[in-house]
């Protein structure tokens, strides 16, 4: 007499300070048969405890999270527990973002307005090994990799422009809570470019820069660029 066992479940966390996010990938995921949400929690500290405990085969990560954002905690994650996928959900359609997370270690990129079934599709697919990005931003970081390497090819940007070193250095020390692009738009904000001039010079858009600064001037407690450019400088962030 052979005796059945139960499917086993694709096991995942989901980590945002929204609860009522948090409420909706649930719902969404438990209807699946074969996937549960086994713990959830709202910061990036929480989840690396989370994972010790369960151990998940998935986590679906928020960027923006007190304490400790999204990006750092992928990174301590790929780490610690490198058989763990992490698929990145974030507002953020900037391909600097895609970029970063990618590189930290996430094994997918979503946009929080996504429908119902490009999760569930996404989470299919890197646990079987595949990577999955947001169709939304798929087209922008195309672009901006036919960029990378028409530059590292040639030492010109698409205007004509000859790249310095000079110009797109910045510091990223231990303590900052600020992403790459984020340290890049604060750099150029130290050499007083104006945010169209940012843009141009990064590729992105005057929009985009924009919502860079305001997380900038967010994660350091600020109320303007100066004061945000004076305390990059004291803490060592940016050089001049």
């Amino acid at each position: 007499m052979s005796i059945e066992t139960a499917p086993t479940k694709v096991r995942i966390i989901s980590a945002d300070d929204h609860q009522l996010t948090r409420e909706g990938l649930k719902r969404i995921i438990n209807m699946e048969d074969d996937m549960e949400v086994i713990a959830e929690c709202g910061d990036g500290i929480q989840i690396l405890e989370l994972c010790n405990i369960h151990h998940p085969d998935v986590v679906l990560m928020d960027i923006n999270m007190p304490i400790e954002n999204g990006v750092v905690a992928t990174e301590k994650m790929r780490n610690l527990f490198p058989n763990i996928k992490v698929i990145i959900l974030s507002i953020h359609d900037d391909e600097s973002y895609v970029f970063e997370t990618l590189r930290k270690g996430a094994s997918g990129y979503l946009l929080k307005d996504l429908e119902a079934e490009v999760l569930i599709q996404a989470i299919r697919a890197v646990v079987a090994g595949y990577a999955y990005i947001h169709p939304k931003v798929t087209g922008k970081l195309i672009n901006q990799l036919r960029r990378m390497t028409y530059l590292e090819e040639t030492g010109v940007m698409p205007n004509g422009a000859i790249v310095k070193e000079a110009d797109v250095k910045y510091v990223h020390k231990d303590g900052s809570p600020l992403t790459r692009r984020e340290a890049e738009v604060l750099r150029l904000m130290a050499e007083g470019k104006s945010n169209k001039s940012i843009g141009e010079f990064l590729f992105i858009s005057e929009k985009t820069v924009k919502n860079h600064v305001s997380s900038i001037l967010q994660k350091m407690e600020v109320d303007d660029r100066t004061q945000a450019v004076i305390n990059a400088i004291k803490y060592g962030w940016v050089t001049l």
